[in-house]
Parts: structure tokens; sequence; C-alpha cells
């Protein structure tokens, strides 16, 4: 029995039959469902976040082919593949971490346990170009509390004739956002702040703000799976009712928004207090087919005309 296991983990001398990715993939989803494990980090079911731990364990191409399964491994292979399953099954790290690389909006990003695996909804309304909100291109776009970078840098990609800031709190986040932006060659398009909130951006109105702040709540954050631990508290945490940052931010906006902008901020499970604390204002919740949901959209002037209500 492996330290701090819920269940028998079998040892790897008892695994010596397993020689090829299949028999690797196999197993490590089997012990995934053993383990209880969570799959909400980009994954929906253990098959697709086994075939994906394996085979990027192994540095293989996102997309090798199901033949290449067959493939017999080398038993230094499969020594790593036995501790990084074990570490998804026993100790609960989220996949993303252990190969420090997440896919989101078709595109690979560099990510750690300072940041946030990507995983937002905002990302299908950057896909749509946020159809019907933006109805002519954007000069500029604010990603706020970035994280990752990745929905700046999905912005930068969806509109490329428009300049991206990014802001994060969080000097270690920001400094994986900026290794994320060099990798994708946006040095050009995107240039990135340290502050709170708004604090450390440049004195300009932009067309769009897009965030995905804290807004886990009190009672929330101590109910998420094992593996929303091993992300940075304070990426999650928002207070009593989730709504520490976004009151802030919804105060704040207008400030920094053209007169016909939008605000688009993800509150997740917080919707039904924000709903609450502020049922004057006519948030617009979106549908997602891709699934997600508790994304707000708010109209600049909408944000003005309840200023006092937010403060």
């Amino acid at each position: 029995m492996t330290q701090n296991s819920l269940y028998d983990w079998p040892a790897f001398t008892e695994l010596a039959r397993f020689t090829t990715l299949a028999d690797w993939v196999r197993f490590c989803a089997s012990q995934m469902e053993r383990a209880e494990c969570f799959y909400g980090h980009g994954f929906s079911q253990p098959w697709q976040e086994a075939r994906h731990l394996v085979v990027r364990g192994l540095q293989l191409d996102w997309h090798v082919p199901d033949s290449a399964l067959a493939a017999v491994l080398l038993e230094t292979e499969r020594a790593l593949l036995y501790r990084l399953i074990e570490d998804r099954c026993v100790n609960k790290i989220p996949t993303a971490y252990l190969l420090e690389e997440a896919w989101f909006f078709n595109e690979p990003f560099r990510v750690d346990n300072t940041v946030l695996i990507p995983r937002s909804p905002i990302g299908e309304l950057i896909s749509n170009r946020f159809a019907p909100w933006l109805t002519s291109e954007p000069t500029h776009l604010l990603d706020l509390c970035t994280g990752s970078g990745c929905l700046g840098i999905a912005m930068a990609r969806t509109f490329p004739g428009a300049h991206v800031d990014v802001s994060d709190l969080s000097p270690d986040a920001l400094n994986i956002a900026i290794e994320n932006i060099g990798l994708k060659d946006l040095d050009y398009q995107i240039d990135a702040y340290e502050g709170d909130l708004f604090d450390a951006l440049p004195t300009r109105r932009y067309d769009l703000i897009i965030s995905n702040p804290p807004y886990v709540d009190a009672e929330d954050i101590d109910q998420m799976p094992a593996e929303f631990l091993h992300e940075p508290r304070m990426g999650l945490a928002a207070g009593d009712d989730g709504l520490d940052l976004v009151r802030k931010i919804l105060a704040q906006a207008p400030d920094y928004l053209t007169a016909d902008g939008w605000l688009i901020c993800e509150v997740g499970n917080s919707a039904a207090a924000l709903i609450a604390a502020f049922p004057e204002v006519a948030f617009e919740w979106p549908d997602f087919s891709q699934g997600g949901h508790g994304v707000l959209v708010v109209a600049s002037a909408e944000l003005q005309k309840n200023a006092a209500r937010f403060r």
C-alpha cells in the first residue's frame, strides 16, 4: 500500500507483462476509475485522459495514431509511466501539472501549479469572435487575472489586428503567461502587467475586457475534489459568496471600457449569488455548446448606469 493511497496500488514488479502503449493506457484508465479520480481539467472520461497522459508522458505527438499503441516500451519508459500514473491516481495530481502542459484553443500551453489549468468556457466565446456583442473589429482587448495567459493569447490569435493586454497579481503566474506569449511569438501583440486587477495597466480604454477571476465561495472551496487542491488557492477562493473580486471588477471596469465596450467575466457557481446581489443589472448569460456555465456579459453603459450599486 502506497502512503496516502486509498486503495491497493500495485507494485511495479506486478506489471512486468504490461509491455505496450496500449497496456499502459488501459492500466492508467482502470486505475483512475479505481482511485475515483475527478475528470475536470480538460478531460471528460478516463480513457481520453489516460491516452493523453501516456502518449505525452513519453513525449510523443499529440495526434499519434492508434496503430502506435501496439509499440513495445523500454523498461525505463514503463518506469516513467508507472510514476506518472501513481501521481495521478494516488496523489490526485492533474495530468496537466504532471506534464507541465495543457491543451486549450487547439494548441498547447505551458503550465505549472502556480496557474490554474486552462478550461474556461470563455474560449468558446472567443472562437465565435464574441458574437453578437462585438460588432466591429476591436483595437484593444484586456485579459484580467490572466493566469497562464491562455485567454489573452486566444484573443490575439482571433483578432490579429488588435493589441492585447494581460494582467495578474501573481508574479509566478505572470511569468508563465510571459513564457507562453514568447513561445507563441506574440510579444509584438501582447503586453503583460503585474498588479492587482487594473492597478498596473496603462491609461487606455478597451473594446472588450474578459476575466476568469477567483470566484469559488467559502462553502465550495472546502468541498472541491482533491485534484483542485493542487491548483493555487489564490486563483480559486473569493470570499463567503465567491464575489470578492467580481464586485471590484464590476465597479472598476467602466473606467477602462470604451462607451460601447463589453465586460465578460466567469463567475461559475457564484452566478446565483451575483444575481441575488444585483437583481436590477441586465447581465446576459450565454449558453455553451461545449460545456460550461456562469459567464456574464454586460455592456459598458449598463455598468455605468449601476456604478453606485457596485461601489
